[in-house]
């Protein structure tokens, strides 16, 4: 019989590795039901799916509660959730761990969540950990039916094999792993500040509060009210006949970005089906006229690409910075201003025609203040950006200490 070991051990340990389901080890149940007429604005916290999903993911998510009285009446049949145990979701978005890490009271949603009751012999941290490996997503994808909706059931929980080495050796790991993810969490937490502090700034920056000299330590002119037609024209260019293009998509604040499995697959524009798509260059800003909550404008700051027919383009003229300008573009306050230009009798049907858009006015500083004022954010950016990188290295140096650590 193989020996079951991990790839990468701690120093001493040599024994092999237990190999049992879930099930012969843990308790796992789901909870009694709780209808929504039941939540309230306060008391004991009630966890769905999507409190899991979004903890997970690092978001925030509108929080629900269950009263003391109910929390108590159902507590008392099947339980409470303690510190060790794990919350998992069970639908959607399945297999998602969320570890409970203190005693205080909580509920969940039956079904959307199982919960895995821990015993002494098995690591919390460990536990959690083990559902973010390789061998737990092979073990759901094998359990999955193409075409209907994703289930992860308590009998497929209590048939999930599960190994596992000594107690001690479970701590090792798990104290490893917890110290890679504080690593991770002031790295995200640092990114958040950064991205704080330039939204901050920028609301400085644009309501004057904050001014640039020139480089002779002298003020510059008054920012002038201008249209954005002012320095902004049209640039709906098809693609040249027989050259190739990355097909590219478009998401808003966000400019031009790659377009799914179909990144760099280059097409020649005199087939039929790509004849229509446009051309875009680095510098350009990309224009949906129904998107209208998030933003409707961004920045190609990817280089040459086509682009759906559907989106507008634009270009500036020399008078403007387009750094400065996709910074502007980017704020709450004129994506709100933009809402009063809208048409439409419903949400989803909300549109302004370009002929409309480039009819803003807003207040403009001069191209030298553009430009430093670019300048200063673009260097924040950079900051934001390097943390960012290395949030993404460390998240890839977890996932392979989690492959080479688990069996």
């Amino acid at each position: 019989m193989e020996i079951l070991q991990p790839v990468l051990r701690f120093p001493g340990f040599e024994d092999k590795w237990s190999n049992k389901n879930l099930g012969s080890i843990f308790t796992i149940t789901s909870a009694s039901r709780v209808h929504k007429n039941e939540w309230t604005e306060s008391g004991v916290r009630f966890f769905r799916s999507s409190d899991v999903v979004s903890h997970f993911k690092g978001n925030d998510n509108t929080k629900a509660y269950i009263s003391f009285e109910l929390y108590e009446s159902l507590s008392s049949k099947i339980g409470r959730v303690k510190k060790g145990d794990i919350l998992i979701t069970g639908g959607g978005s399945i297999g998602i761990p969320y570890l409970i890490s203190d005693n205080e009271p909580l509920y969940f949603k039956d079904a959307d969540l199982l919960w895995i009751k821990n015993v002494d012999k098995i690591n919390g941290y460990f536990l959690y950990s083990f559902f973010l490996t390789e061998s737990f997503t092979n073990y759901l994808k094998s359990i999955s039916h193409i075409g209907t909706i994703a289930h992860y059931t308590v009998i497929q929980a209590k048939n999930t094999p599960f190994n596992f080495p000594s107690l001690e050796e479970q701590t090792k790991i798990a104290n490893f792993l917890s110290s890679v993810d504080e690593k991770l969490n002031l790295l995200k937490e640092k990114k958040e500040l950064l991205e704080e502090y330039k939204k901050g700034i920028m609301q400085k920056i644009f309501n004057q509060e904050l001014r640039f000299k020139d480089d002779n330590g002298s003020d510059f002119e008054d920012w002038k009210l201008k249209r954005l037609k002012d320095f902004m024209v049209e640039r709906n260019v098809q693609l040249p006949k027989n050259d190739k293009y990355p097909l590219m998509s478009f998401v808003a604040n966000k400019g031009v970005t790659e377009k799914g499995d179909r990144y760099n697959r280059e097409f020649l524009v005199n087939d039929e089906e790509n004849k229509k798509y446009k051309q875009t260059e680095y510098g350009d800003f990309i224009y949906s006229s129904n998107n209208l909550e998030t933003g409707s404008i961004g920045l190609n700051n990817y280089g040459s690409a086509s682009i759906s027919p559907v989106y507008s383009i634009f270009k500036i003229n020399e008078l403007c910075d387009y750094k400065f300008i996709s910074n502007f573009f980017s704020r709450k306050e004129f994506i709100s201003k933009m809402t009063k230009f809208r048409q439409g009798v419903m949400y989803g049907q909300w549109r302004i025609h370009e002929k409309d858009f480039l009819q803003i006015e807003e207040n403009f500083p001069c191209l030298k203040e553009q430009t430093k004022i670019a300048n200063f954010l673009s260097a924040i950016d950079e900051k934001i950006e390097l943390v960012f990188n290395q949030i993404e290295d460390t998240q890839e140096y977890k996932k392979g200490l989690l492959q080479q650590m688990f069996v």
